[in-house]
C-alpha cells in the first residue's frame, strides 16, 4: 500500500471526524450518524496502516482520533455494584481457572522445591552452620523460639494487616513483572520457597517439625495457592509476550495484562482472608488439629470457587477481561 497515496486519500474524512469531534454534543440527527460512520472508518484505515505500512506519525494520529471517537460514540460508564458481582462470580475465578495449566504446575514444582531444600538444610549440619551460629539457630527452633513467637509478636489485627500487605505485594510483583519475559517471577517465587524450605530444614533438624506445620499449614494452604497463582499467571503473561497465539502480540497482551490487573485485585483479597487466619486462627488457642482444619477448609472453599464458578464461567466464554462493550474493537489484520 502506498501510504502517501492512502493519506491523501482519506485525510479530509479524518479532518471531519475532529471538526465533528470539536463541535462535542452540538451535533444534528444527521451529524451524529455521520461522526459514527466516521469512526468506523477510520477504526478500519488504522487497522490497515498498522497491518501493512505501520507509519508512526499516522498511527499515533489515527489512534488518538479512533480514541477519542469511541469515547463519543460509546459514552463513559461508570463501575456499578454489577461490575463488582461479576468480578467475583464469572471473571475473577473464570481467569484463576483458564490460568490452571500454568499455577498447578508452579504449585507441585515449588512443594517439591521447597521439600528438597528442607531435606538438604535438616540433613547436613554444614549447611545449617552457613545459615547461622548454633546459638541463633536454637534461639530460633527452641520451644516458644522465634519461629512460634513470630506469629503472637503483635496485636492480631495489626500483624494480618502486616501479613495482608507483604503478600499482596510479593502477588502484584509475580504478576507486573511477568511482562519481563517471565525471569523476576522466578526469582520471586524462588525466594519464598527458599525461605519456606530452610524453615523446614531447621525445624526437621531440631525434631520439631510437626509444630512448624501446624503454624505454617492453618494459613499456608491458602496464602501460597495464591503465590502460586500470582506467579503461574505471571509466568503466562510473560510466555504470551513470546507466542501470543493467534492473535497480534500487542492484542494478546492486552488481554491478558487487563486479566492479570483484575487477578491482582482477586488475589489480594484471598490474601486477606490468609492474613485474617495467620493474624488470628494460626497464634490461637486452638487444638492443632483444629488450626489446620480450618486451613484446610479455606482452601477447599477456594478451589471449590475456582473450578465450580470459575469453571462454569469459562465454558459460557469468561475470561477474565473486562466486558466486550468496553474493550477496544479489533479489527482482522492483513496475514
Amino acid at each position: 500500500m502506498d501510504l502517501d497515496v492512502f493519506v491523501t486519500a482519506h485525510r479530509a474524512e479524518w479532518e471531519r471526524l475532529e471538526h465533528l469531534l470539536r463541535r462535542g454534543r452540538r451535533l444534528s440527527g444527521a451529524e451524529a450518524d455521520e461522526l459514527v460512520a466516521l469512526y468506523q472508518r477510520t477504526a478500519t484505515h488504522l487497522s490497515l496502516v498498522q497491518s501493512t505500512a505501520p507509519d508512526p506519525m499516522i498511527t499515533t494520529r489515527l489512534t488518538q482520533l479512533v480514541a477519542r471517537a469511541r469515547a463519543t460514540v460509546t459514552g463513559t460508564r461508570r463501575a456499578t455494584w454489577r461490575d463488582a458481582v461479576r468480578f467475583l462470580t464469572a471473571g475473577f475465578p473464570a481467569a484463576v481457572y483458564l490460568s490452571r495449566r500454568w499455577w498447578i504446575p508452579t504449585a507441585v514444582l515449588s512443594t517439591l522445591l521447597a521439600a528438597v531444600i528442607g531435606w538438604w538444610v535438616g540433613a547436613h549440619p554444614e549447611i545449617q552452620s552457613a545459615i547461622g551460629a548454633p546459638d541463633e539457630l536454637r534461639q530460633m527452633t527452641r520451644p516458644g523460639g522465634e519461629y512460634e513467637t513470630y506469629y503472637s509478636s503483635h496485636p492480631a489485627a495489626s500483624f494480618a494487616a502486616q501479613v495482608w500487605t507483604n503478600n499482596a505485594q510479593a502477588a502484584a510483583m509475580c504478576l507486573v513483572l511477568g511482562a519481563f519475559l517471565c525471569l523476576p517471577v522466578i526469582w520471586v517465587l524462588f525466594m519464598n520457597v527458599l525461605n519456606l524450605g530452610v524453615g523446614i530444614g531447621l525445624m526437621s533438624s531440631a525434631g520439631r517439625l510437626d509444630t512448624f506445620l501446624g503454624l505454617i499449614l492453618p494459613h499456608g494452604l491458602l496464602e501460597l495457592t495464591a503465590v502460586f497463582v500470582a506467579a503461574g499467571t505471571g509466568l503466562r503473561l510473560g510466555w504470551t509476550l513470546i507466542d501470543p497465539g493467534p492473535y497480534s502480540r500487542r492484542t494478546a497482551m492486552a488481554q491478558r495484562g487487563r486479566a492479570a490487573l483484575g487477578m491482582a485485585i482477586g488475589l489480594a483479597l484471598v490474601l486477606f482472608v490468609s492474613g485474617l487466619i495467620e493474624g488470628f486462627v494460626t497464634p490461637s488457642g486452638l487444638p492443632t488439629w483444629a488450626r489446620i482444619a480450618i486451613g484446610i477448609a479455606a482452601e477447599l472453599l477456594f478451589l471449590v470457587y475456582v473450578y465450580v464458578l470459575g469453571g462454569r464461567a469459562a465454558r459460557a466464554g469468561e475470561v477474565g477481561d473486562v466486558e466486550a462493550a468496553d474493550r477496544s474493537a479489533e479489527l482482522p489484520t492483513a496475514a
